[in-house]
């Protein structure tokens, strides 16, 4: 019987670093999109239901890309910075399972029964402010960010930037949980984390660039 080839191989390693890029840009595109979709809704370029599908759908394809980076970072970074990639990808898993909980449920069952008249039949997964899925939600973002902070410290003072815009994306934390959290939302709340596309889309874009030089 054949062993199988060890992933820090050459090969293994090589594969780890065009999966890493490949899923870097796709999430970086999503998120991208993501943000263009939420500005030409607050601008009312946008209206329902066209809008909520783009938000949830491009936000779906945010999660599972950042995962598969993860572990590909995971495999390709030192012994001694693996540790805070492995506790990132705790936390990556955590917020993936989190947003494909909600952002399935709300373009599979919640809008078509908008669509339909039939909302109020399935109200109570409803992705409302303050309602069981927006905390669900907040939880997902919450943990993305904690991924993001410990992503930084996988990293060498080398990376700088990719540190800082993880870093950064970290300390939106406390301004994401302030947005989902605060008892009364507006669009001006929401505005507060706004910043969130930039760090989030810069973080992205540098993490597809360091997996598209490192040799």
């Amino acid at each position: 019987m054949e062993s199988s080839i060890p992933l820090r191989s050459i090969g293994g390693l090589e594969l780890a670093r065009k999966v890493g890029f490949v899923s870097s840009l796709l999430a970086f595109i999503a998120a991208s999109s993501f943000g263009i979709a939420q500005i030409f809704q607050i601008v009312g370029v946008l209206a329902f239901p066209v809008d909520a599908y783009l938000i949830y759908g491009f936000s779906l394809g945010i999660a599972a890309p950042f995962v598969v980076a993860t572990i590909s970072l995971y495999h390709l970074l030192p012994a001694e910075k693996r540790f805070w990639a492995h506790i990132a990808l705790a936390f990556a898993v955590m917020y993936a399972i989190y947003v494909n909980l909600n952002y399935v449920v709300q373009v599979v069952t919640v809008l078509p029964a908008a669509q339909r008249g039939t909302l109020e039949e399935v109200r109570i997964l409803d992705q409302t402010p303050h309602s069981l899925f927006w905390d669900i939600d907040a939880l997902g973002y919450i943990c993305m960010g904690i991924s993001t902070f410990f992503l930084g410290l996988a990293f060498s003072k080398e990376q700088k930037w990719l540190r800082i815009f993880l870093f950064t994306n970290a300390a939106m934390v406390p301004v994401i949980s302030f947005v989902y959290f605060y008892p009364t939302f507006s669009t001006t709340i929401l505005l507060i984390a706004s910043p969130w596309i930039v760090t989030t889309c810069g973080s992205l874009l540098l993490l597809a660039v360091y997996f598209a030089l490192l040799r």
